[in-house]
């Protein structure tokens, strides 16, 4: 039996190595290598559990993983540890503030602000979180029910706007979106130039007409010899988007994409995005397919920075307005009868059929559970069965589960996008799952490649072609989103 003054050497020891290990997952942090930063985190925490700082600079990696559910559950372990460490409040206050749960990120603030009473940082954060809740009331005293709500559509008649005869920048010739527009006006966007407002409400209220038609769940049938492409998160990185078709080709029903969510936020080019894509649908419907994902909604672009932008670049309208036409984005596509392409993943149950995806009534903001929520919001593990979601939304699924969905849909492939991958790709699950992410450098910061993924019928096997981040203008990303949100960037 070890004597206690072994014991006690162990224990140094051990306390030691974790200070040491600690300092390497710092700089790993520093040099933007949260995933590395994770691990070396956990080893601290595995010589040294009790320590409230390895606690919270792992929820501080977490959070720049947007992993915001770890994050809340690590940063909730340091004030456990030590109910006076004002930064263990501060970390789960962020990460609450990052999932729009204003209230409870101002409890913890208010708590940083009791233990650091005269820190003017902590004052700062106080005052604008203080200032969201009570946004958030007024607008929640003010709100119309769901069911009294009128379409903001249907109260615009964009041929009424009138075109200043000084405007230069890219016009629609009567009803029809053509391919001459799309271009000029993408290199208006390229130069940092607007399109004017009559235009932009005709491609958003047509983009309206062609989605409302969809199912739930979009079939798509690529015929033998032709190829499709899948994108994955294009997040407001306008400049990627167009290097993405400069290498793969612009749409067109001989060269048809599908863009997999998440296509506004983050970036401070979302409005040129949205537009650019909505365009190309309105061109020609069958030349681009649009999924929604978890950032199609109000309660993200409202913190991520699309509302703000669309508030600079646009107007108020336009705010009320893409968020109706993002609830009539479909949730999910089928190519082939083969492969199922969803933005986020799979169920919290089995038995889940393609048929009960097509009677999901989509016309609404993303819940926060059932089918939808899971559709935009879950993601893989590589262990079996199913697990809380890192993210504190959805749930992640093992490859079990996936390829349990696939045998009963008949299907050979899952293809889905909703996460950051060093190479722009990553393939799960014994190769039936492939996550597709399509933003390099995502928020410049991270270094990562971006990818799309082109199959080629009959066999539909996938060719993933990777890229890397192109300049863009000197507009950092999240330039538009909320102060407070910015303040934790």
């Amino acid at each position: 039996m070890p004597s206690m003054a072994t014991i006690e050497n162990n224990t140094n020891s051990n306390i030691q190595l974790a200070e040491s290990i600690k300092q390497q997952a710092n700089e790993a942090f520093k040099g933007n290598k949260f995933n590395q930063a994770i691990d070396l985190y956990t080893k601290a925490i595995e010589l040294n559990s009790e320590n409230a700082v390895y606690w919270a600079n792992r929820a501080f990696s977490h959070t720049k993983l947007e992993e915001y559910g770890s994050a809340i559950q690590d940063a909730s372990k340091a004030v456990e540890i030590d109910p006076k460490y004002s930064k263990g409040y501060y970390r789960r206050g962020a990460a609450y503030l990052a999932m729009g749960k204003f209230k409870e990120a101002l409890k913890d603030f208010q708590q940083v602000k009791r233990i650091c009473p005269n820190d003017p940082d902590a004052s700062k954060k106080l005052k604008e979180c203080e200032k969201a809740v009570m946004k958030l009331k007024f607008e929640e005293a003010i709100s119309v029910p769901t069911s009294e709500k009128q379409s903001v559509a249907e109260s615009i008649d964009y041929r009424t706007i009138d075109v200043e005869s000084q405007y230069t920048g890219a016009k629609i010739e009567g009803d029809v979106v053509t391919l001459d527009f799309v271009k000029k006006m993408m290199d208006d966007f390229k130069n940092q130039k607007f399109l004017h407002k009559r235009y932009a409400f005709q491609i958003v209220l047509q983009t309206r007409e062609i989605l409302m038609a969809l199912p739930s769940l979009v079939d798509i049938n690529v015929p033998e010899g032709k190829h499709f492409t899948v994108c994955g998160d294009v997040h407001g990185q306008f400049y990627d988007l167009l290097n993405i078709f400069e290498l793969n080709g612009l749409p067109s029903e001989e060269n048809p994409y599908l863009f997999n969510g998440d296509f506004v936020d983050r970036g401070s080019f979302s409005v040129e995005v949205i537009l650019t894509l909505f365009a190309f649908k309105c061109m020609s419907p069958s030349a681009i397919h649009l999924a929604r994902g978890n950032h199609e909604s109000k309660s993200m672009n409202k913190i991520y920075g699309f509302e703000g932008e669309v508030r600079s670049k646009l107007s108020d309208k336009f705010v009320e307005l893409f968020a109706e036409v993002f609830c009539h984005l479909p949730l999910a596509h089928v190519i082939n009868e083969k492969i199922f392409v969803v933005h986020g993943g799979l169920f919290s149950t089995d038995g889940v059929k393609l048929s009960d995806i097509r009677a999901i009534d989509r016309f609404c903001e993303p819940p926060e559970e059932g089918l939808m929520c899971e559709i935009l919001w879950s993601d893989p593990q590589p262990n079996p069965g199913r697990g809380p979601s890192k993210r504190g939304v959805g749930l992640s699924f093992g490859g079990d589960v996936t390829k349990r969905f696939l045998k009963d849909n008949n299907l050979d492939l899952v293809v889905r996008s909703h996460e950051v991958k060093d190479e722009g790709y990553e393939i799960d699950h014994d190769g039936k799952l492939i996550t597709v992410f399509s933003a390099p450098n995502y928020c410049d910061q991270m270094g990562n490649k971006g990818a799309f993924i082109r199959f080629e019928a009959p066999t539909m096997e996938p060719k993933i072609v990777t890229f890397s981040a192109v300049p863009h203008p000197d507009v950092k990303p999240m330039a538009y989103a909320s102060n407070f949100l910015r303040m934790f960037n």
